[in-house]
């Protein structure tokens, strides 16, 4: 006899529709086969199985079984096969009627005493049953994930006698509820950090555009602390992102009792990394911290001790937004449109080549230490900022006036202005925000006046600036213009822009000398 009932295989966030097809054979062997391009947890699915029905005082029948997972050409992958080959193979027995399963799809794992254990990729799995116009059966664990998908139909038995049970009307399971929407980790808040103004308006300066941050300092001068810091002033996940960050985070198992948190990632993995680690991979292409950060900020402190294939494996994230797991049998992509804010300091002692304790081996210590890090990577980054030593003066003084609550109200101000003006010239809602600007949105409301013109063309030739450069300081000319409220953006704009690109570091005096000591940053 024949049975089968639906599932799903994973393609980084994608869930793709999988028949599970269980058939008895006439044979003396009782051999129990799957077939449909398993990986090995796939195939341990058979003792499983069998140790579950054991335990639920079922015995397998002494006929060769087979499970085909279809479609064949389509890699299957992780222990969450185990239940609908078990719904497949009662149905096939008789013990439920083959039509219960019609309308339904299934996932979770097998204890051997019969109980179904929690799985990963729940919500995205609700979701692709929600647009088949299938229910979806998962794990009691997982019940109030799923509900999260909306109208789907959602059975959660925590054993697999119960939902035998269920089937055959002795039992009914209730829909699970979703889960609770929670608060993440307080904060801390900006006004803790003393000192470091001009680094303070750079990290707001990014929060409302969201552009890449990185912070150089000797040790001790709050480059963490005030990364830790960047969170608090960036505005709650919209209800579509909150949606597109949860399915990453479904897929890496991440989200515990279908809880949700509206508080944007903040990432912050060490600096022994791999790539893989960072990008996704591993046996399963599992989403990586790249991708764990999606809508959020992913921190590097220590730059340059991560590795240089990790770091420049990160490039092509930082442009196109998602990152592509390539393999001989499939390509994987999963979403990773992150903030980068990351921390150096100017050399290995720490000390930099200037003031007390200086390195003795400067600049040619600097100079090594940098150079870890790719100019095409310190390309995409739109502020370079200085973090000198904090002095003793400045930590006998009282907390700053201002703090997070007043900074993350300009940024909310700024983004908003972003979000509307793109809406009213009716351009890609995508482009929103100016890290992201493009094309017709960057042309629009990027162009500076002409004394900004000028004074950007005279960067270019004097600070080498590249093409992406050039896009990059016009957003972040924009952001700034936006922060002041104006409409359009002006020679200071760009003047401020361009001391944040590192590019032009070196050509800042010159700048200052030109302009009058005008190119400077104002005061957070």
């Amino acid at each position: 006899m024949l049975a089968s009932i639906a599932t799903v295989a994973f393609e980084g966030v994608e869930a793709r529709r999988v028949d599970v097809q269980v058939q008895q054979l006439s044979s003396e062997h009782g051999h129990f086969n799957i077939v449909g391009l398993p990986d090995k947890a796939v195939a341990e699915s058979r003792e499983r199985v069998r140790g579950a029905f054991a335990g639920i005082g079922l015995a397998l029948p002494s006929r060769r079984i087979i499970a085909n997972l279809a479609p064949a050409d389509l890699p299957k992958e992780g222990s969450h096969f185990d239940l609908p080959i078990a719904l497949a193979l009662l149905a096939s027995m008789g013990v439920i009627a083959p039509d219960a399963l019609q309308g339904w799809a299934a996932l979770g794992e097998l204890g051997l005493d019969g109980r179904i254990a929690p799985v990963g990729g729940t919500l995205p799995a609700a979701v692709a049953a929600s647009a088949m116009g299938l229910g979806l059966i998962v794990p009691e664990a997982n019940g109030p994930e799923a509900a999260w998908a909306g109208d789907v139909a959602i059975l959660a038995p925590r054993s697999l006698i119960g939902l035998i049970n269920h089937f055959k009307g002795t039992q009914v399971l209730r829909a699970p509820e979703p889960g609770p929407v929670r608060s993440g980790v307080a904060v801390p808040d900006l006004r803790e950090v003393k000192g470091q103004e001009s680094a303070k308006r750079a990290l707001e300066v990014a929060a409302a555009g969201g552009h890449n941050l990185l912070f150089v300092g000797p040790p001790g001068s709050g480059k963490s602390m005030m990364a830790q810091r960047l969170p608090g002033l960036l505005p709650p996940l919209t209800p579509q992102e909150l949606l597109e960050t949860s399915m990453i985070w479904s897929v890496a198992g991440l989200i515990e009792r279908g809880a949700l948190t509206r508080d944007r990632p903040f990432r912050a993995p060490h600096h022994s990394a791999s790539m893989a680690a960072l990008t996704g991979g591993g046996l399963r292409a599992k989403p990586g911290e790249a991708s764990l950060a999606h809508n959020g900020v992913l921190f590097l402190d220590e730059l340059p001790e991560y590795s240089a294939q990790a770091l420049d494996s990160l490039r092509a994230p930082l442009e196109t937004g998602e990152i592509v797991v390539a393999r001989a049998n499939a390509h994987v992509r999963y979403p990773a449109r992150f903030q980068l804010v990351a921390a150096m300091n100017p050399c290995r002692c720490g000390l930099g080549g200037a003031g007390k304790g200086a390195c003795g081996k400067a600049p040619r210590c600097q100079r090594d230490y940098q150079n870890r890090i790719s100019g095409p990577m310190f390309d995409r980054i739109d502020l370079t900022v200085e973090t000198p030593p904090v002095t003793a003066a400045d930590m006998a003084l009282p907390p700053p006036a201002e703090g997070t609550a007043e900074a993350a109200a300009r940024v909310a101000t700024a983004r908003a202005m972003q979000e509307e003006r793109v809406r009213e010239a009716g351009l890609d809602p995508m482009q929103a925000l100016n890290a992201r600007a493009t094309g017709e949105t960057l042309d629009r409301f990027a162009t500076p006046d002409e004394a900004g013109r000028a004074l950007l063309m005279r960067a270019g030739e004097a600070g080498g600036l590249t093409a992406r450069g050039w896009t990059r300081t016009l957003r972040l000319a924009r952001t700034i213009a936006d922060l002041e409220g104006a409409t359009g953006v002006l020679r200071r704009h760009i003047a401020e822009a361009l001391i944040y690109r590192r590019s032009t570091v070196g050509a800042q005096a010159d700048f200052e000398r030109q302009d009058g000591g005008r190119a400077s940053v104002p005061a957070w």
